[in-house]
């Protein structure tokens, strides 16, 4: 954990020093007046998304919030959960799509959320479910929610930086000189690259809920088999269910959109052919070596979820709590 924590902290401490350098550049070097108008924007399009996010997130997915007389075992099991995490429980809710999944959301601590779909319920047994929850509610315990929020911003900035000086100019002389459209194309490179970092954030922010959910008491190999069932869970769905929750798939657990990949790369960990994995076949890729093709290594760059083989190896490094 403190080796993902220190990955982290360097992560954003490198951001923040992009905007600072080019703050720097743009305030002292051509004097633009109009920069903090794009801040303040950027910035005040974030808040309103914060504030706003929760709602958006419950009409996407079509979320209904149940009782404990509704749904005894889920909030059972999610009271417990809670009690280990040393969080308020959240508000638990059904998202009303066939799509195996859950997800986690909230403001804040107090102002937590966890969903689960209709079409996960049916698919995971009790210990997969648990396990999946307790991923969920260290993304709450965590907060790393609002810090992908805060860290968005960045490349937001920076694309606007680069939009402005690139296609806009200015009014006065200097600032309709070589060093303008230099210095939109810079914006617009430190974009691309802040934005891959916000991605290998998310990435990141994957792996601290996983390890928390196994601090919770969770078995690697119940999580492992969860995430397994889902990829094979999610590539049975229609195309057209898949588009409708793609803007959201950066709440799941897994990116659902990568299934029909993935279950190429999990198939060969299910030995038995028992349609889950247990833990013998996680013990013995613990030792095993991954050959990731370029294309692999590609697509988890520009993915907000790492890749699923990868993901499965680190749980069997980690023994049960």
């Amino acid at each position: 954990m403190w080796y993902l924590k220190l990955r982290l902290y360097l992560l954003l401490a490198v951001l923040f020093a992009v905007v600072y350098t080019i703050v720097s550049i743009i305030s002292f070097s051509l004097g633009v007046k109009d920069f903090y108008f794009y801040l303040l924007l950027s910035l005040g399009m974030m808040f309103i998304q914060y504030m706003l996010g929760p709602k958006i997130v419950e009409w996407s997915m079509r979320v209904k919030y149940v009782t404990a007389a509704e749904y005894p075992q889920l909030h059972r099991m999610v009271e417990e959960l809670s009690n280990k995490a040393g969080i308020p429980k959240p508000k638990i809710g059904i998202a009303q799509i066939s799509l195996p999944n859950a997800f986690a959301f909230g403001r804040t601590l107090k102002d937590g959320r966890v969903c689960v779909t209709e079409g996960i319920i049916s698919l995971l047994n009790q210990d997969e479910l648990k396990a999946v929850l307790g991923h969920e509610l260290s993304h709450l315990k965590n907060r790393d929610v609002i810090t992908i929020t805060l860290l968005s911003v960045i490349p937001i900035v920076l694309y606007r930086i680069a939009w402005h000086f690139l296609f806009y100019g200015g009014s006065g002389r200097r600032e309709r000189s070589g060093n303008t459209a230099l210095l939109g194309l810079a914006a617009f490179l430190f974009y691309f690259i802040t934005n891959l970092l916000v991605l290998y954030a998310s990435r990141i922010r994957e792996y601290f809920a996983d390890r928390g959910s196994l601090l919770l008491g969770n078995d690697p190999a119940f999580l492992a088999s969860a995430l397994y069932k889902l990829a094979y869970g999610s590539a049975r769905i229609r195309k057209e269910s898949l588009k409708e929750v793609e803007g959201f798939k950066a709440f799941f657990i897994n990116d659902p959109s990568r299934s029909v990949e993935e279950i190429k790369e999990l198939s060969q960990l299910d030995l038995d052919k028992s349609g889950t994995i247990d833990p013998d076949e996680l013990l013995m890729l613990q030792n095993k070596k991954l050959d990731l093709g370029f294309s692999d290594k590609l697509l988890e760059l520009l993915s907000t979820h790492p890749n699923m083989l990868k993901r499965i190896k680190q749980l069997s490094t980690y023994r049960k709590n």
